[in-house]
């Protein structure tokens, strides 16, 4: 409780070391915008990976083994699942989103 009434006061100074932290954190917000501006077709490729490479690794916890040729297919296509263990990668990718595979987003 202690620690919350601290907030309330207002600070009477900010440790110089605090304040480049915040200074770096700014440079690296605008790189970050700059690189997405500039590189989208890279980001989706980046995102799109992240995303197989996770529905894969959640499954494979799981023991679920689904071939490699077939999981970007059911990642990111619609079609009818072969067996159970395809069914439950396409589960995964309706727990992210009804279908839609939107965890990251960029502003542009």
């Amino acid at each position: 409780m202690m620690t919350l009434k601290q907030f309330e006061q207002a600070p009477e100074s900010l440790p110089t070391q605090t304040g480049w932290y915040l200074s770096g954190l700014g440079e690296y917000l605008g790189r970050q915008a700059l690189f997405t501006k500039q590189s989208p077709q890279k980001i989706k490729v980046l995102r799109d990976h992240a995303l197989a490479e996770s529905a894969v690794s959640s499954n494979r916890i799981e023991g679920v083994q689904v071939a490699q040729n077939r999981v970007a297919t059911l990642v990111f296509g619609h079609p009818k699942p072969r067996n159970r263990e395809e069914e439950e990668l396409q589960g995964y990718k309706k727990a992210l989103g009804q279908g839609r595979l939107s965890i990251v987003t960029f502003d542009n």
